[in-house]
């Protein structure tokens, strides 16, 4: 099952690098996913998703998505992760500045049928706000 867990995450990337939402979204979640990194106050599903990514796509519309690790062990799938753009839009309030950035991440995905229905997340966005310059780079010794 992991093998097709993984062509459906790669097919979902491809769609994300293109900037389909759409075909993001509908590649890879079943239409309740629970998605745990998703923000207070969004809701679960396609409809949570489809706001968080629409509004960050919104602010680095040029983002591209590349996987460093995944880890199969039956229907759940661990990615290792990072994601390099340029901040080009309007994100959480902070105007384009127009920087190039890259972050990190990891994701445990669990799939049911193909379609993952539970996400746990953790990116590296303090690491983003330091490279739009929004808020200070801690000093090195």
């Amino acid at each position: 099952m992991s093998t097709t867990n993984q062509a459906v995450l790669e097919q979902a990337r491809r769609y994300f690098n293109a900037g389909d939402i759409e075909g993001y979204l509908t590649t890879l979640y079943a239409p309740d996913a629970i998605a745990h990194f998703l923000p207070p106050g969004l809701p679960q599903g396609h409809t949570g998703l489809r706001i968080f990514y629409t509004a960050f796509l919104a602010g680095f519309p040029d983002v591209q998505l590349h996987f460093d690790d995944i880890i199969a062990e039956g229907d759940t799938l661990a990615v290792r992760y990072h994601v390099a753009g340029a901040h080009l839009g309007e994100f959480n309030g902070i105007p384009a500045t127009g920087r190039q950035f890259t972050i990190s991440g990891a994701t445990m995905l669990r799939f049911v049928a193909g379609k993952v229905v539970e996400r746990w997340s953790h990116s590296d966005f303090m690491g983003l706000m330091q490279q739009l310059g929004v808020i200070p780079a801690q000093a090195t010794a």
